[in-house]
């Protein structure tokens, strides 16, 4: 309690002015404030040091839980995928004298489709030919068109493998990221 020393009257230990006679009071000693400030502050710094580690610690153990569960997978697994799910259509026509087979995911970022041209023999086909009329309607197709945007984003290289009407190899076309770019 703080006196009043004009009326007596007892006041709180930390009002200013008398509630008796309105007075100035004496003030206290700055020790006495002071001790009872320090232990705050240093409560206050505990409280903010542990918040401070637990925000660290969380944020470390959220990005960990990201990089373990939710990576984004690879190009490989992405391109074995996509084959499985578009084999599930095949085999399919694509015009009157070509079937696609299947695709197949290959190693190094290779996607290839498996062509059969259907009313060809290997022995009739001039293969050089039939390549360079292809080649470049496949190029451009793969460089415009909005269902390989993810392939060329990743810079798969796409390979078109056809076969005759016996399943007797007649030529592949492969499209680098280079060409298409």
């Amino acid at each position: 309690m703080n006196t009043c020393d004009k009326c007596g009257t007892d006041n709180t230990k930390n009002a200013r002015y008398c509630c008796g006679c309105g007075y100035e009071l004496p003030k206290q000693a700055t020790a006495e404030v002071q001790d009872t400030i320090e232990p705050v502050k240093k409560k206050d710094n505990k409280k903010l040091i542990g918040m401070i580690s637990g925000a660290i610690s969380f944020i470390v153990f959220y990005l960990l839980f990201q990089q373990l569960f939710f990576k984004a997978p690879s190009i490989d697994i992405v391109l074995m995928k996509t084959a499985s799910e578009l084999n599930v259509s095949c085999p399919v026509m694509v015009d009157r004298e070509t079937r696609l087979d299947n695709m197949i995911a290959l190693p190094a970022n290779v996607f290839q489709y498996n062509y059969t041209l259907i009313s060809v023999d290997k022995e009739f086909v001039d293969t050089i030919e039939a390549k360079k009329i292809l080649e470049p309607t496949i190029t451009n197709t793969i460089r415009t068109s909005p269902d390989l945007k993810y392939f060329r984003d990743n810079e798969v290289t796409m390979r078109y493998y056809y076969k005759d009407k016996d399943g007797n190899y007649l030529f592949a076309i492969s499209v680098t990221p280079e060409q298409y770019k």
